[in-house]
């Protein structure tokens, strides 16, 4: 299923989560980025939102979007940050910022996450090197600013939209 995320340090994201769950609920999971609170996760889950993505490792959060039913993709960085959040109860975990981490990092490091965990390369991770990603053992990416930025004009993200997408489908294809 494909997902998109409204960081909540962007401008309106309550309603910028709303218009698109109404929209793409049942055909695509819609949920917020940049989470730090519980707060937080209760107003995403009130308009609707699916998922939770979150820039660290806060068991509060995660349980929080447990208790809400939604899904949890806590940032980490390190093995214990892997470990606390699968503990904790994450879904999938997000690795930010994959350029700081690297391929090799990331393929060090998922040596001992357990074979089934999801990963997402977000930060870094990118038409350039989505086939090294995904040959280091990576699940999905994240893609953000790339794609996004404030003054981008909706014929330009479509058009970048489509560039990614055929980058992706390209290095799954290899």
């Amino acid at each position: 299923m494909n997902a998109a995320f409204v960081p909540l340090n962007s401008l309106t994201p309550f309603e910028s989560i709303f218009r698109p769950v109404r929209r793409f609920g049942t055909v695509a999971q819609i949920g917020a980025g940049t989470v730090l609170d519980q707060d937080d996760v209760r107003r995403v889950a009130d308009v609707g939102g699916q998922t939770i993505v979150s820039p660290d490792t806060s068991p509060k959060v995660i349980q929080a979007t447990n208790d809400a039913n939604l899904s949890s993709y806590p940032g980490v960085m390190t093995p214990t940050d892997c470990f606390t959040a699968l503990g904790n109860g994450a879904d999938s975990l997000k690795f930010f910022p994959s350029s700081v981490l690297g391929i090799s990092g990331f393929k060090a490091m998922s040596a001992v996450l357990p074979a089934n965990v999801k990963t997402y390369a977000v930060g870094g991770a990118g038409p350039e090197n989505f086939k090294d990603w995904l040959s280091a053992g990576i699940t999905r990416f994240g893609i953000g600013s790339a794609l996004f930025r404030r003054g981008f004009s909706p014929s330009y993200v479509a058009s970048r939209t489509n560039d990614i997408v055929a980058s992706y489908d390209l290095a799954t294809s290899q």
